[in-house]
């Protein structure tokens, strides 16, 4: 029997995708089945903005400006990126691909590049500053993400312009402490198709940076973890569960949500830690810091719970408040900063005599004095808390000396 000519099922990807843009394209009829329902709704935008996908695709910088807004504005989400990009790079190095991460608006601020001889678009379109957004450069698995949250691949021909078809992509969302999109993650490839399953390791490292981020967001909070099995505690999949000092849950992660299951709200509803985990917030805030203990959820679901304060700043901020009391940083300091490390390597040797120089971020305006030695006491306090009385121990964490311990406890 000779095969209809519009037959549904065809052999490969390639087939399908060509028959999708012929009744999109050429035909005007929606090519259901064919391709996701993400590709149909991103080439129906792409259309009533370009009316041609046979139009040159121009990878253009967004003004120096906006570019430089971007990455301060996601300074957090880019040391997110620097602190897992040495295990992503060992994982994609034999498989010629390269990863990308773009602002929640698309566009592009890191990227790691594979370097293949055989690249042509890439070397382009993968530039700091370069707007990948639906809006600039049609269907893309990063675009695509940016506009709907959505995880997503573009495969070769799925890309709304020709000029682009030689291009493989998945990408995952980011997002932050508020529940908002922060950023996207994109694997790709130029020419070669992927041999792996590049959308479960795009969402894999993506969990892994969102995780980053949420920490780095929750200097304040805190931080408890979550899994079934000890050793997951500070792995991609731990549960993470931000908790404010009046015991309200503000965030969890994915990963909690499913370990928590009906007691879980997305996004959290200023909800009491003791109603979300069944856990009194004077008992979690008292437990040892960084001893895994086993609980029972409200769900019946026994996980392993870690405790994690983040004061502020930590070793920096304790600085700032020093200097601040003492009348800000000396001229000696000024002109040294830049060259000066601003904590020492070993804390543990410093004397009272010893000088710090403040990093350039932490000169600011004096506050109040009083206020300054009362926030210097609770976080030593707090420290030697978590040290069991131990000042050596409080001065290793804190990265100071153990005579600046003891004169802040006297003054």
């Amino acid at each position: 029997m000779t095969p209809l000519p519009h037959a549904i099922f065809h052999g490969s990807p390639l087939q399908r995708v060509a028959l999708a843009r012929e009744r999109f394209f050429e035909e005007g009829v929606l090519p259901t089945g064919l391709v996701s329902d993400a590709i149909i709704q991103s080439w129906n935008r792409c259309l009533r903005r370009h009316n041609d996908a046979r139009e040159a695709v121009e990878f253009d910088p967004v003004s120096p400006s906006r570019a430089h807004h971007a990455l301060q504005r996601n300074r957090e989400l880019v040391n997110a990126w620097n602190a897992e990009l040495g295990p992503l790079q060992q994982a994609l190095r034999s498989t010629g691909c390269a990863a990308i991460l773009t602002d929640a608006s698309g566009v592009l601020i890191a990227a790691m590049a594979s370097g293949g001889a055989h690249e042509r678009l890439m070397p382009i379109a993968h530039r700091v500053g370069v707007n990948l957004s639906e809006e600039a450069v049609g269907t893309t698995a990063p675009g695509i993400v940016a506009r709907t949250g959505r995880a997503c691949s573009v495969m070769g021909g799925e890309h709304f312009f020709e000029g682009v078809r030689t291009m493989h992509c998945a990408a995952a969302p980011i997002c932050d402490i508020d529940g908002r999109l922060a950023g996207v993650l994109d694997i790709s490839s130029e020419v070669r198709p992927f041999h792996f399953d590049a959308a479960a390791l795009v969402a894999l490292y993506a969990e892994a940076l969102e995780n980053r981020l949420l920490v780095a967001q929750s200097r304040e909070l805190l931080l408890l973890r979550l899994q079934v099995h000890p050793d997951l505690l500070d792995a991609p999949r731990a549960g993470l569960v931000g908790v404010d000092e009046q015991g309200h849950v503000a965030w969890f992660n994915a990963v909690a949500a499913g370990l928590l299951g009906s007691h879980a709200s997305h996004p959290p509803k200023r909800s009491k830690l003791e109603e979300v985990l069944g856990l009194d917030y004077a008992a979690v805030s008292s437990l040892p810091r960084e001893q895994a203990r086993l609980v029972a959820l409200p769900n019946g679901l026994s996980v392993w719970l870690l405790t994690q304060q983040r004061p502020r700043d930590g070793r920096q901020y304790l600085f700032a408040i020093e200097r601040a009391i003492a009348g800000g940083p000396s001229s000696a300091c000024e002109s040294n900063h830049e060259t000066s490390s601003p904590i020492a390597e070993t804390p543990a040797d410093l004397d009272e005599g010893d000088s710090i120089c403040l990093a350039a971020e932490t000169q600011t305006s004096t506050p109040d004095p009083s206020t300054l030695r009362e926030c210097s006491r609770d976080i030593i306090t707090s420290a030697l808390r978590d040290c069991g009385g131990s000042v050596s121990k409080a001065a290793k964490q804190l990265g100071v000396s153990r005579g600046l311990i003891y004169r802040r406890l006297r003054s």
